[in-house]
């Protein structure tokens, strides 16, 4: 009798593990509040490096840049234009403490000392880390091989009201990011061509 309790036991503890199993992958599948633990391995990144093809979306056109960005911790960040041709060369450079912005075609350059707002700079990747760190408003989705992280930014710029970032299961790696309006329409458009991981320097963005 005892050891017919002991089987009875068992058998109700696998249904109930397979139950929560199955609950809690058709939960995740369609959405729901990151959890800290969950979190992808993109963000807890020490550097990255990327090309990165950047849409400007306004109600009467939409203005295209190619720019190429490093980062390295803690907060060592570079971002350089590559196209258009009329803006290629035009430089910023934080050092963690100044930041310097040259224009190589022109032969201009400008340092602000004692700089404390990199962070704020929207476009960069570490950007979006750095917000999803500091917000509890945070979903992810995952459709065939991509997964979504959104957050709700807490600011109060209209145009900038939202950010979502695509990463490709197979890879990894980010695919691309959205900045969207309070309406969810995309303002601004980035498209990583090329990106690495955890192989840069401070060194090699500083050049030093």
């Amino acid at each position: 009798m005892k050891k017919f309790i002991i089987l009875i036991f068992i058998i109700i503890f696998f249904i109930c593990v397979t139950i929560f199993y199955q609950f809690a992958y058709k939960f995740f599948k369609t959405g729901n509040n990151i959890s800290k633990s969950d979190d992808n391995n993109i963000l807890n990144i020490s550097s990255y490096e990327a090309i990165a093809e950047v849409e400007y979306h306004s109600n009467k056109n939409v203005n295209k840049y190619v720019l190429s960005q490093k980062y390295a911790e803690p907060n060592i960040f570079k971002q350089e234009v590559v196209e258009p041709e009329n803006m290629k060369g035009i430089t910023i450079i934080f050092d963690g403490t100044n930041l310097q912005i040259e224009n190589t075609n022109l032969n201009l350059k400008n340092v602000y000392k004692d700089y404390s707002k990199v962070n704020e700079y929207s476009l960069s990747l570490i950007s979006f880390i750095k917000e999803y760190e500091n917000t509890n408003n945070a979903e992810i989705n995952e459709i065939d091989n991509e997964k979504t992280i959104k957050i709700k930014l807490d600011n109060q710029n209209k145009y900038q009201a939202y950010k979502k970032l695509y990463i490709n299961k197979k890879t990894n790696l980010p695919s691309k990011m959205e900045i969207l309006d309070v309406n969810e329409n995309i303002t601004v458009y980035i498209l990583y061509r090329e990106i690495k991981i955890n192989k840069t320097s401070k060194e090699q963005i500083l050049g030093k």
